[in-house]
């Protein structure tokens, strides 16, 4: 049976999109409600709303509510799952290692 590799394409797709990757440098300094980085990017809302989307269904960002406005943040553990699948999926089979380094 083949491996499902469909939560690693969510984790990568977060990462290829150069609007997704200045939210990601926005929130490396801290929460940020969806306001502030509307107004930093300048985008609107409902580009937001689409590159938010898929940073959190990536798990690499968290959200919560407060009132009419959805505060994001960094997830530590979506983070740390990046770098693992990361370096899972491309580092070489024991096989291809020794038959390299020899």
């Amino acid at each position: 049976m083949e491996k499902d590799y469909s939560k690693d394409a969510r984790i990568f797709k977060a990462l290829c999109d150069e609007k997704r990757l200045c939210i990601i440098s926005l929130l490396k300094e801290g929460e940020k409600c969806a306001c502030e980085l509307i107004e930093k990017m300048g985008i609107g809302q409902s580009a937001l709303s689409y590159h938010m989307k898929i940073l959190c269904d990536s798990e690499i960002v968290t959200s919560k509510q407060d009132g009419k406005w959805t505060h994001y943040r960094l997830s530590q553990s979506g983070s740390d799952n990046a770098l693992k699948r990361l370096a899972e999926i491309t580092a070489p089979t024991l096989d291809n290692r020794t038959k390299y380094h020899k």
